[in-house]
C-alpha cells in the first residue's frame, strides 16, 4: 500500500504571550475552577499579526528546507481558518505569495470551526493518494486568532465566558503532506467521522463569538464517543486502551481533554479512577505541553497536541497515535497514524519549544492596551497602519512576517529580521 501522511510539520505560537496565573489573579477568577483549566500561558496576537502572518511564520521553516525542485512540487495549498479576513478572497493567496510558491498551485480556504484543519489534512491526503500528479506535495496550514468577546443572543447564550479568555490563543500549524510521510504516517481508511447540527458555539459577526458552554462540552463528549465507535467499525480489533500508545485531542483547554478521556475510559473499558489517572499521564498529557502554552487555536489545536506528543514521547519503536478532532456546529473525526524515531527527529529539528520559550512576556497593562486597541484591525478595515510600537526581539536566524498596512482593503506585509 502506498504510504501517505505528514512529511514535515511546524507550529508557530506567536511572538508574545501572557501568563495565565497572572491573568486569573488580575481578573479575580475562582482559583479552583482556574486550576481545572490546566493552562499555563496563552499566545496573544499583536496589532500587526493576523492569520496570514501566523500561517506564513509557521510554514516558512518547512518551505525553506526544500530544494527549489521540491518547493515547485507543492501543487495544493489549503488554508484552514475561522478567522478569515475577507468573505471572498482566501488568505491562501497571501500565504502563497509570501512563501514564494509556484503559480502552478491550487489554492483554497476551508471553514468548519475547529474541525477545519483535519478536513484540510484529509483533502490533501486524498489528493496525494489520487496519484493524478505523481510526486506532488500539498501544504496545509491551520491558522486562527481566538476572540473571547461574547455576543449575547438570549438566554441560550447568556453563559459565563470569563473562563474562555484564559484559553483563547493565537497561532498556526503548517503541515507538508506527501508520499514520504517522515513525521506522521497516516493509517489509510482508519477514520471515523461523526457530525450533526448544533448551536454550541458560533461567530455570528466576524469579530465576536457566542455560544453555550455546557452544550459545547456535551457535544464534544458525544462526538468523541461516536467518532471512535465509527472508527471501530472500520478497523478490526481496536480497543481504546491498548491500540494507541498516545492520544492527541482537540484541546480548547487541558481540563476539557482530561474530562473527555475520563469519560471514554469509563465507557469503553470500565476503568477505575486510579487507572484512568495513570493512563492520562502516560498517553494524553504529552499532548498538552504545547497546548497549555499557546491556547485554543481552533483547527490547528489537535495538530499542536500531536506535535507535543511527537516531540516528547518515546518512539524508540514505532508508536500509533489516535487523534480526535472536533469542530463546533458540529463535525468530528477520530483517525490515527504511526510515528517513528526518525519522525520525532524531523519534528524536533523545528525547535518548537524554543520558539515558545523566546516569546515576549506581556504585562497585564500591555495586554489590556492590546485588547482596547483590537478594534483597529477589525474585519472589513479599509485603510490602516497598525501600531507597531511593541516589537518583541526577533529570534536570531529567523525572519518574521508582519502586517505593514491595509490600503483599500489590500493587506501588505513585510519581513522583519
Amino acid at each position: 500500500m502506498k504510504q501517505v501522511g505528514i512529511e514535515a510539520m511546524n507550529a508557530f505560537g506567536g511572538t508574545s504571550c501572557l501568563d495565565i496565573a497572572q491573568l486569573s489573579n488580575y481578573r479575580g477568577l475562582d482559583n479552583k475552577r482556574f486550576e481545572n483549566l490546566l493552562m499555563k500561558e496563552k499566545a496573544v496576537a499583536l496589532p500587526y499579526e493576523d492569520p496570514v502572518t501566523f500561517g506564513v511564520n509557521a510554514a516558512k521553516p518547512l518551505v525553506d528546507k526544500l530544494s527549489q525542485a521540491e518547493k515547485d512540487r507543492i501543487e495544493l495549498l489549503i488554508t484552514c481558518t475561522e478567522s478569515g479576513i475577507d468573505f471572498g478572497k482566501s488568505i491562501s493567496t497571501y500565504i502563497h505569495h509570501y512563501l514564494g510558491l509556484s503559480r502552478n498551485c491550487r489554492m483554497l480556504e476551508i471553514k468548519q470551526a475547529c474541525y477545519a484543519g483535519t478536513s484540510g489534512l484529509q483533502m490533501a491526503i486524498n489528493f496525494i493518494l489520487s496519484h493524478t500528479s505523481p510526486g506532488a506535495k500539498a501544504l496545509v496550514i491551520a491558522t486562527d486568532i481566538s476572540r473571547f468577546i461574547v455576543t449575547d443572543g438570549g438566554n441560550a447564550h447568556d453563559q459565563d465566558w470569563s473562563f474562555a479568555e484564559p484559553s483563547a490563543g493565537a497561532g498556526a500549524v503548517a503541515m507538508l503532506i506527501s508520499d514520504t510521510p517522515y513525521t506522521f504516517r497516516l493509517d489509510q481508511g482508519a477514520s471515523g467521522y461523526y457530525g450533526y447540527e448544533v448551536m454550541d458555539t458560533c461567530r455570528p459577526l466576524p469579530d465576536s463569538e457566542a455560544g453555550d458552554a455546557d452544550l459545547s462540552l456535551m457535544s464534544y463528549l458525544d462526538c468523541c464517543e461516536q467518532s471512535f465507535r465509527e472508527y471501530t467499525k472500520r478497523v478490526k480489533n481496536v480497543s481504546y486502551d491498548h491500540s494507541f500508545q498516545y492520544l492527541a485531542f482537540h484541546t480548547p483547554f487541558g481540563g476539557m481533554v482530561k474530562g473527555a478521556h475520563r469519560t471514554m475510559m469509563r465507557k469503553m473499558v470500565k476503568a477505575k479512577p486510579d487507572v484512568i489517572e495513570s493512563d492520562f499521564q502516560q498517553r494524553v498529557s504529552p499532548g498538552l505541553q504545547y497546548c497549555q502554552r499557546v491556547g485554543n487555536i481552533m483547527g490547528a489545536t489537535v495538530f499542536l497536541s500531536l506535535a507535543g506528543i511527537i516531540d516528547s514521547g518515546d518512539f524508540k519503536s514505532p508508536r500509533r497515535i489516535g487523534c480526535f478532532s472536533y469542530g463546533s456546529g458540529c463535525c468530528s473525526e477520530f483517525f490515527s497514524g504511526v510515528v517513528t524515531a526518525e519522525g520525532q527527529q524531523y519534528l524536533r529539528n523545528q525547535q518548537i519549544g524554543n520558539q515558545l520559550d523566546n516569546r515576549y512576556r506581556l504585562s497585564m497593562e500591555e495586554y489590556e492596551m492590546l485588547i482596547a486597541g483590537g478594534q483597529a484591525l477589525k474585519f472589513g478595515t479599509r485603510n490602516v497602519k497598525p501600531d507597531r510600537s511593541l516589537q518583541p526581539p526577533v529570534q536570531e536566524g529567523f525572519g518574521r512576517l508582519q502586517l505593514n498596512e491595509i490600503k483599500e482593503f489590500h493587506r501588505r506585509y513585510e519581513w522583519v529580521s
